[in-house]
């Protein structure tokens, strides 16, 4: 299987809109305080303090923040959101989300979270921004909101209260979540090591018609950085399993940091590096960067097309989401064009052995030249035709059309 490079995909916006992005960027990885800080409205840097994964032993749960976010954020401008909603909001879908737990409290996810035994509770803060991430609904003053503002959220813990994951931890509340009805699964955790359990329950899950999306690699720490050698890539689970769908973030142009966590393969990618989210509490919002976000945003690109094509199957579902993405290195996801593709068949295909995504499609620049030499060929063969037609004609006319060496008998004449 081939090994994923170091990624930097093309530029997938117009230029005015790029630098805009790419600015938006800037501001919102700019540290400050020891914090990254965001853009304003007036483009004053804002600080935003950090999303962590996990709580080290004694630390306080993460409170509220006391900062808003008022600008487009560039990972909704990069991933079109708002044609997107023009088309499907996400309404009728349920997303579970397997991490911290999901605080009911959010006042962006209010009266649409269902928690399965104490994940309603987040002390981490990291379940409820992914969460945040799927199905944020818009806010006054707030440019900010999740990709399926109308979806429901399922709330299931996938590690512990301090955010440590184990393959059994997983495993559970993947079936918990499958329990649950979800039709859309996001696994924020991705772990070096699978387990019987954890295939078995992603096994379950996919039988049940349901849409599992993982993070191709761990968050990094937060704090830690990006100097490190680049590692040697490697399977992290359940994203490595067959049947889930692996994500892997990227940054606002495209590319990722020196030294960031590899895998072998991953299907799609999608904003994750210094994204904008909310936080367990209050209305304030946060900063984070991992592969856990980038699965989020799919997560809710999944719920959309469910909505908008509630007769598609899960399967059908994955493969809409990979075929409309923007060809590259890992395809960038286009919520936009899955939404709005046309259903060339709803039957179920036959079962293909998996392949690894992580290879460019044929240029499809090179088809006009391609149909150009082909017409050239073409005509020039029709040029040939009508010249030696008309090199043939006065000569076969001549010969009475008889071939050649084939000269008429003299006439014999009376004795």
């Amino acid at each position: 299987m081939r090994l994923l490079r170091h990624l930097r995909l093309r530029s997938h916006l117009p230029r005015n809109t790029r630098a805009l992005a790419l600015s938006l960027s800037i501001g919102t990885l700019l540290p400050f305080a020891g914090a990254p800080a965001a853009v304003a409205a007036d483009t004053k840097p804002l600080r935003l303090p950090v999303m962590p994964a996990r709580l080290g032993a004694g630390a306080a749960c993460t409170g509220s923040s006391d900062q808003r976010a008022t600008t487009v954020p560039w990972e909704q401008q990069r991933l079109q959101l708002t044609r997107a909603w023009e088309f499907s909001s996400g309404a009728g879908t349920t997303v579970a989300v397997v991490d911290t737990g999901v605080s009911a409290t959010a006042p962006a996810l209010k009266g649409r979270v269902t928690a399965v035994g104490e994940a309603g509770a987040d002390c981490v803060g990291h379940g409820s921004f992914v969460a945040g991430l799927v199905a944020a609904a818009g806010a006054d003053g707030v440019r900010f909101a999740g990709v399926a503002q109308r979806a429901r959220i399922v709330a299931v813990r996938g590690t512990d209260d301090r955010g440590a994951a184990t393959a059994a931890s997983v495993a559970a509340g993947i079936t918990a979540a499958t329990g649950a009805g979800a039709g859309v699964i996001v696994v924020s955790p991705a772990l070096e090591t699978g387990s019987a359990g954890l295939t078995t329950a992603v096994k379950d899950a996919v039988a049940h018609d349901a849409v599992v999306v993982a993070a191709a690699v761990p968050d990094a720490p937060t704090g830690t950085g990006a100097d490190r050698a680049t590692p040697v890539p490697r399977d992290y689970w359940p994203a490595a399993q067959p049947g889930v769908l692996s994500v892997l973030d990227v940054d606002a142009d495209g590319g990722r940091p020196d030294g960031a966590l590899l895998p072998r393969r991953a299907d799609l990618t999608a904003p994750g590096d210094g994204v904008i989210g909310i936080g367990p509490r209050g209305t304030g919002h946060f900063i984070g960067s991992g592969a856990s976000f980038a699965a989020a945003f799919v997560a809710g690109a999944a719920a959309q097309v469910r909505s908008a094509q509630p007769k598609l199957t899960a399967e059908q579902t994955v493969e809409r989401l990979v075929s409309t993405a923007y060809p590259d290195t890992v395809p960038l996801v286009d919520p936009y064009a899955a939404v709005t593709a046309v259903t060339a068949a709803s039957a179920p295909r036959r079962p293909q052995a998996r392949q690894a995504p992580v290879s460019l499609p044929a240029d499809a620049s090179t088809r006009p030249t391609q149909r150009a030499v082909l017409l050239a060929a073409a005509g020039g063969l029709v040029v040939l035709l009508v010249a030696w037609a008309a090199l043939i004609t006065p000569r076969g006319r001549a010969r009475h059309w008889r071939p050649a060496g084939r000269e008429p008998a003299p006439e014999r004449g009376g004795a």
